[in-house]
């Protein structure tokens, strides 16, 4: 296989994608390294792999030395660190760049660096323009990176699709903001998968950027309804108005637990798919997975009795 003893630098490899990413390459033969801030943090990564085919470094992306260390001696390098909210500079420009410094330096062959859908310098949102910057500090540094734009990535772990499900099961009313923007829900074993063939062919994908989304795009509102259905509940959806809810993206600061941010308000004002015309998983080889192909399994705990409900879907 064409990572078979390569040695792989993941730095967030401990996180929702980075376990995904990091089975599929273990699972190719590949050696990798973990680089977190917190390696306790990344310990369930270990028994994904045989002995000695996983190890753990202690880093920060936004400090160099702490990458450079972490890099020294890889073959390729995956930066998958981002936050929704803080210091996106510091995380998403300065982090960026001190990775694709680090991974130029230690000749590295390969770089990824994960961004998203929505990642552009004019931006509204800093969380957007922060992406953008990032990819451009990426490029300067390691031209030969590739960008990889995600859509709101799905998977067992994740903080997106459970999280309403798990406001559907404490409560019956579900309020429901920016109802009409419409996402295109990636799978996270798509997205490794995406990672996998990059890295297997470097020389190929070098300096391209895809935009990886799932088989269909889907706005807010349905999304919510397609979560109940999934969870057998039947909330009453409350489409929160656009001047309430950027009322509530202004109290942020001052209400702890609010529902969003004023950065991710601004987010919302945009629809996050893949753009017309742009690469994505098929030019990967990577047949999208739909979201009720894989979803609707680990979505019992969230019914009302459990997996062990017997109560019919309504309708």
């Amino acid at each position: 296989m064409a990572l078979d003893g390569q040695l792989i630098c993941i730095f967030g490899g401990g996180g929702f994608l980075g376990r995904y990413i990091a089975q599929k390459l273990l699972a190719q033969g590949a050696r990798i390294r973990v680089a977190e801030r917190h390696v306790r943090s990344a310990m369930h990564i270990k028994p994904l792999g045989n002995l000695g085919q996983t190890q753990f470094a202690s880093a920060d992306v936004t400090k160099k030395d702490s990458a450079r260390r972490a890099v020294h001696g890889c073959d390729a390098v995956i930066n998958l660190v981002g936050v929704l909210k803080g210091d996106f500079d510091a995380v998403h420009v300065t982090g960026a760049r001190n990775v694709a410094e680090a991974a130029a330096e230690a000749g590295a062959t390969a770089l990824i660096q994960m961004s998203a859908i929505g990642a552009d310098a004019q931006s509204p949102s800093d969380y957007g323009r922060s992406k953008a910057q990032g990819e451009q500090a990426v490029r300067e540094a390691f031209p030969g990176a590739v960008i990889l734009r995600p859509s709101i990535v799905f998977g067992r772990e994740d903080q997106f699709i459970n999280r309403f499900a798990g406001m559907m099961a404490l409560s019956p009313v579900i309020p429901v903001i920016g109802g009409d923007t419409k996402f295109q829900p990636v799978f996270v074993g798509d997205v490794a998968d995406a990672v996998a063939a990059v890295l297997g062919d470097p020389a190929r994908h070098g300096g391209q950027i895809y935009e990886l989304g799932g088989p269909e795009q889907i706005s807010m509102g349905d999304l919510n309804r397609r979560i109940a259905d999934m969870t057998r509940r039947e909330p009453m959806f409350v489409d929160v108005p656009d001047f309430a809810a950027k009322m509530l993206a202004r109290l942020t600061g001052f209400l702890p637990g609010a529902p969003i941010t004023s950065d991710q308000y601004k987010m919302l004002q945009k629809d996050n798919v893949v753009a017309k015309g742009a690469k994505g998983l098929d030019a990967l080889g990577v047949a999208p997975t739909p979201l009720a192909t894989v979803a609707r399994g680990w979505m019992e705990p969230y019914t009302e009795h459990g997996r062990f409900g017997t109560r019919a879907k309504a309708g």
